[in-house]
């Protein structure tokens, strides 16, 4: 038996380990949405709503042409899940906005994946940190590549 570390892994390990989970949370995701009337597209744009979003916005977090975005937040606003206001700096821009129904649907959501919750369930707490440290460094620069 040797004492010596395993090697570490290749950048292309390590995109394809990251790809096979984020695979297997944006199907988990989709479902868990679907179980609530919403697409999977409608539960993401519900995700990104932490605060007002413009709709342009949406359009740039969501990778498709505003008018896409339009629809979306048609049916997002008809079911009571978001409201549209005008920006504060800018009353030609229109804001996305979650309301509490919204907010409370994408929280179910995310609590009802319970395969990620089971995969999560399996790290220890200093396992959780360390995770939530790296996934933390990699998150400014894959967001600021996305934007480019």
């Amino acid at each position: 038996m040797s004492d010596t570390a395993p090697p570490a892994p290749t950048k292309l390990e390590l995109l394809e380990l990251l790809a096979a989970i984020g695979t297997a949370q944006w199907r988990e995701f989709a479902a868990a949405a679907a179980q609530h009337g919403l697409t999977s597209t409608q539960a993401r744009v519900l995700a990104q709503l932490d605060g007002p979003v413009p709709m342009r916005g949406l359009a740039t977090l969501l990778v498709c042409d505003a008018s896409n975005v339009t629809g979306i937040v048609d049916r997002l606003e008809a079911r009571g899940l978001v409201r549209r206001e005008p920006s504060p700096a800018d009353r030609r821009v229109k804001n996305v906005v979650a309301t509490d129904a919204g907010r409370q649907v994408i929280r179910v959501v995310r609590e009802e994946m319970q395969a990620i919750h089971g995969a999560l369930d399996t790290l220890d707490e200093d396992e959780s940190a360390t995770l939530y440290a790296l996934l933390g460094r990699l998150r400014p620069s894959l967001e600021k590549g996305a934007r480019a």
